[in-house]
């Protein structure tokens, strides 16, 4: 199985904590948030790894370097311009399976990843969503996504408003088939904004519910919180 990291963003939100370390190394209990992520892959026996670096990259690839301390292979897809969620998958393509998961740099959600890809696998979905029902427990994020009576999503709305027909919310691990990268144009693009559609509108982008909450790290408040987690 292969986990694909998104781990270039810029972090703002975290500023002035971000200015010289990319969001995905700032510590949680005395160790880097992604190391906390890739031990967890690792015990799920997740060890081909491709992450996707930008901001401050060159301290991620010093960090980790080929994965070996970890018992993972790393290897890295760097970006020298913002591309974008999808942008920077695309990119990565050379190094891509035919099935990858692929997870947000700043989110944890500890469940058996090997079900997100046999849920794909299972499915005629190009790509599956995570997605978690926030009267489960408030995790704080805007419930954004609706699935249809087969499980598909039926819409997707970004940091949408209140809308009582967006029951859950992106958990922030995904998995798609290789063929989605035939829909990724050059340049920069955005996975949620111009390829989910796409597939939304073809019913081939499928939801797999979970009732394990996530935790990210966006926020000074959420970093808190996420660590109260990993100690």
């Amino acid at each position: 199985m292969q986990a694909v990291i998104l781990a270039g963003g810029l972090g703002t939100r975290l500023w002035p904590l971000t200015k010289t370390v990319p969001k995905p190394m700032v510590p949680i209990a005395g160790t880097p948030y992604l190391e906390h992520q890739l031990r967890l892959l690792q015990q799920q026996s997740i060890t081909d790894i491709v992450l996707l670096t930008g901001y401050l990259s060159e301290q991620i690839e010093e960090h980790f370097g080929d994965g070996s301390d970890l018992g993972i292979t790393v290897h890295y897809s760097r970006e020298t311009t913002p591309l974008g969620t999808g942008g920077a998958l695309r990119q990565a393509g050379p190094l891509l399976a035919e099935s990858f998961l692929v997870i947000y740099g700043d989110s944890y959600l500890p469940i058996q990843y090997a079900d997100v890809l046999n849920t794909l696998a299972d499915s005629s979905a190009t790509g599956v969503v995570t997605v978690y029902d926030n009267q489960e427990e408030d995790t704080g994020v805007t419930n954004n996504i609706s699935l249809d009576e087969n499980g598909f999503i039926a819409k997707y709305k970004k940091d949408a408003a209140d809308d009582p027909s967006l029951r859950f919310v992106e958990a922030g691990v995904l998995a798609f088939r290789r063929s989605v990268l035939d829909l990724i144009p050059a340049g920069q693009v955005s996975l949620e904004q111009q390829i989910f559609p796409q597939l939304i509108a073809k019913r081939e982008l499928f939801g797999h519910v979970t009732r394990q909450r996530f935790y990210d790290i966006g926020t000074p408040e959420r970093l808190e919180r996420i660590a109260d987690q990993l100690t």
